[in-house]
């Protein structure tokens, strides 16, 4: 642990010298005092799925203690459709686990994330927060596992085009500099992500690059570490709130949009999940196979996929980006390693082999086990995902697979270890159900499966109407087929959702 806790960037981390999930309001008031901290900042995310901000400057100690024990009052009928303007006063209560020091502003200043309650002092129900809280708190009752979760966030750098070092067309994956030109900035974005508590597994150029006249669009990834649902959903939106930050300073654009030019590769937002019992990873079995644990939930993902589509696939571009032929999935189904499905089993590390002794003569064979990391890909979200209700989702989504009584059956004809876009599997393209095409089919999906999610009262009723509601409000059914030859009307409808998620 204080090995951990050395090497951990987290300033707070460093100086408390004890994990973010054990920080109390005295610690936070400690480090306040001792480091010059001149003002608190509130954080929470609103119906639109960004951070929202609520400054305090510190007056005195009593004051600082008062706003970090009753948090405060705001108007909720102005952040999310479903609170009405008669009854909208609401209470933000800070999580001392999340806070961080803000990278970016100039007066030393601590953030906070905060949840919602009610005016009866209860957890607001269908608050971004306490939609993720809600369903691990069922999944946990019901089945004895805990969720982790991890996301891979896909972004384009977008600037001024340099004639040196040009890379190839959609060849950047994985490109270093000079051929990729934001990898400096991406290495900085990383290190101030973990400043404010992500879990960051590794960082990377991707395969879209390409130049629209004078400009340059270069794609990027940021994977995280499988971590507690709840954890997962805070540091994915921090790091949303990083990338645009920082881009604004170095006078960058930047988008997650899951599709900016046709042709060329979207951004999605995968998901990794694994199930946990007692701290032991259970998507595999005890002879490094994957667990039938672990295919049951992969059936409650492809059951419920058509309807998860509402939360991770959210505006009319979404649906540029699933087509056939690309990575981007539309069929519903699994496969190991494979790359054209929606659930994709990546490879991990089970063969009984030492690889690092092989690279590395001088060193022992060892005998660690690395099946910790093996999870599970949901490849169809992107950027333009609500975060929390995804991820909530997902977690109804592994419970129902948990308790479905043909998940096995259920999984086994979904299976696709076969690249389905190949003409010889035609038949086996066929056979499959569809994804969603457009917001207004996935708000129909929703519709049909809504009583998954309200169940044990982890969704309410209320939350998913309005949803199906925003969705059905695009009217976009069959919207890329209209646009498919209209370049015009096609760059209009991207830009309206340039800056979606």
């Amino acid at each position: 642990m204080r090995d951990n806790i050395l090497l951990n960037p987290n300033p707070l981390i460093q100086f408390l010298e004890k994990p973010k999930s054990d920080f109390t309001k005295a610690d936070l008031i400690k480090y306040i005092e001792a480091n010059n901290i001149q003002m608190v900042n509130f954080r929470y995310v609103g119906g639109d799925g960004r951070l929202k901000m609520l400054n305090f400057v510190i007056n005195n100690r009593k004051y600082l203690d008062s706003i970090l024990s009753a948090g405060e009052r705001v108007d909720g009928s102005s952040l999310f459709s479903h609170i009405e303007a008669g009854s909208s006063d609401l209470y933000v209560i800070p999580r001392y686990r999340t806070a961080f020091v803000n990278p970016f502003t100039a007066i030393p200043t601590l953030e906070v994330l905060c949840s919602f309650y009610n005016k009866d002092g209860e957890p607001l129900a269908g608050s971004p927060e306490n939609l993720v809280k809600t369903s691990h708190q069922v999944l946990k009752e019901r089945t004895g596992f805990n969720f982790e979760v991890m996301g891979e966030l896909e972004y384009y750098v977008i600037s001024n085009n340099e004639d040196l070092f040009q890379a190839i067309d959609q060849k950047g994956y994985h490109e270093a500099s000079p051929f990729s030109k934001f990898s400096d900035f991406r290495m900085e974005a990383m290190l101030a992500i973990a400043k404010c508590g992500g879990d960051i597994k590794y960082g990377h150029s991707e395969v879209g690059n390409f130049t629209i006249g004078d400009t340059l669009y270069e794609q990027n990834e940021i994977e995280f570490l499988p971590v507690d649902v709840e954890e997962a959903a805070d540091q994915l939106v921090i790091a949303k709130w990083v990338l645009r930050n920082m881009a604004w300073q170095y006078g960058y654009n930047l988008t997650f949009a899951p599709k900016i030019s046709t042709g060329k590769a979207g951004s999605g937002l995968h998901i990794h999940t694994r199930l946990m019992k007692d701290g032991k990873n259970m998507m595999l079995n005890s002879n490094g196979k994957l667990s039938d644990i672990a295919k049951k939930a992969i059936a409650g993902y492809l059951y419920l996929a058509p309807s998860l589509t509402a939360f991770g696939n959210t505006n009319p571009t979404s649906y540029f980006r699933l087509v056939p032929h690309q990575e981007a999935p539309t069929k519903i189904c699994w496969g190991d390693r494979n790359r054209s499905v929606l659930v994709r089993v990546p490879l991990g590390w089970i063969a009984d082999k030492s690889m690092a002794s092989d690279a590395n003569p001088l060193e022992q064979q060892s005998s660690l086990s690395f099946s910790e990391k093996q999870t599970v890909e949901f490849r169809c979200p992107d950027g333009s995902a609500d975060i929390y209700s995804l991820i909530a989702g997902l977690t109804v989504a592994a419970r129902y697979g948990l308790e479905m009584p043909n998940a096995l059956d259920f999984a086994e004809k979904t299976y696709a270890n076969v690249n389905i876009f190949s003409e010889e599997f035609k038949n086996r393209l066929n056979s499959l159900n569809e994804l969603p095409a457009s917001c207004f089919e996935s708000a129909t999906q929703l519709a049909n499966q809504a009583d998954e999610y309200t169940k044990f009262g982890v969704f309410p009723k209320r939350y998913i109407d309005d949803v199906i509601k925003h969705l059905q409000a695009f009217n976009d059914k069959g919207l890329l087929e209209k646009l498919k030859n209209d370049d015009v009307k096609l760059l209009e409808t991207v830009n309206k959702y340039f800056y979606c998620g």
